[in-house]
C-alpha cells in the first residue's frame, strides 16, 4: 500500500518537440507521442503535456543532469545546444563547475560535474532540485516512504530505497510561489486512492481541483488511482 512516483508532468507549448529534445539530452526512449522513459528502472518517465501556462520566473523545480567525466559533461552541453537549448546566466560565477542551461522553452537545468559526490550513484537525472522548506522535505519523505538522505541547515533531500534520482530542497523559498508549477510530480496509488489522499492530507497536503493536491509549500501534484 502507499503511493509511488510514476512520472513527472512537464508543461509544454510543443509537447512532442520538447519530448524529442529531452530524449536526445537524457538518452530516454520515446514511448508515446510526448512521453519518454529511461532504461534505468530506478528513474521515472517524463510526460510532456500541452499547456499555455506563462513562464513567470524560474521554475520551482529543475533537473540536475549527471555526467560521468568532463568529456561526458561537455558532450551533454554540446548536445543540448545542437538540439535547440541554450546557455543561461542566472548570476553564477565563471568558475562554477556545473553548467547552467535551458531547454528550447526556457526551462532551466544544470549539467553537473562528474566529481559531485552528492549525485554519485544516482541516475542521469541525478536530482530534481528546488527551493523548499524543511517541512516539505519531511512531508515527501513520509508521503513516498523515501528516507531522508540529507537534512542540514534547512536543506533536505530524499531518495528511493533502491537509489536513483534524488529530490532535493535548498531551503526556505526566497520569493512567493508564482502561478502553477510547470513541473509536477504524478503519483500512483497502490491501493485505494481516497485512502491515500486522506493519508497525504493528514501529513500536510491540501486538496486542489480534480486529482490535484498541494504539498505544504503549495506545490501541485497529482494522485492517480492504481
Amino acid at each position: 500500500m502507499g503511493v509511488r512516483l510514476q512520472e513527472l508532468s512537464y508543461a509544454a507549448k510543443d509537447p512532442a518537440g520538447l519530448a524529442r529534445f529531452w530524449s536526445g539530452v537524457l538518452g530516454f526512449a520515446v514511448v508515446e507521442d510526448a512521453v519518454i522513459a529511461p532504461a534505468d528502472e530506478r528513474a521515472f518517465r517524463l510526460r510532456f503535456v500541452p499547456s499555455d501556462l506563462p513562464k513567470l520566473g524560474p521554475n520551482q523545480m529543475h533537473f540536475d543532469v549527471t555526467s560521468t567525466s568532463l568529456d561526458d559533461q561537455q558532450a551533454k552541453v554540446d548536445r543540448t545546444l545542437e538540439l535547440g537549448g541554450q546557455h543561461l546566466d542566472i548570476g553564477q560565477s565563471p568558475d562554477e563547475p556545473h553548467v547552467v542551461l535551458a531547454d528550447p522553452e526556457g526551462n532551466e537545468f544544470c549539467v553537473i560535474e562528474p566529481t559531485n559526490n552528492f549525485l554519485a550513484d544516482t541516475a542521469v537525472i541525478g536530482a530534481l532540485s528546488s527551493d523548499g522548506s524543511p517541512v516539505v522535505g519531511y512531508f515527501w519523505s513520509k508521503a513516498l516512504d523515501w528516507p531522508l538522505v540529507w537534512d542540514q541547515d534547512d536543506e533536505t533531500a530524499i531518495q528511493a530505497p533502491y537509489g536513483g534520482t534524488k529530490i532535493a530542497w535548498g531551503g526556505w523559498p526566497d520569493s512567493p510561489k508564482q502561478g502553477v508549477n510547470r513541473l509536477q510530480l504524478v503519483l500512483r496509488a497502490d491501493g485505494d486512492r481516497q485512502a491515500e489522499v486522506d493519508r497525504l492530507i493528514a501529513l500536510g497536503a491540501t486538496p486542489g481541483e480534480g486529482d490535484t493536491l498541494h504539498d505544504p509549500d503549495g506545490n501541485e501534484f497529482v494522485v492517480l488511482a492504481g
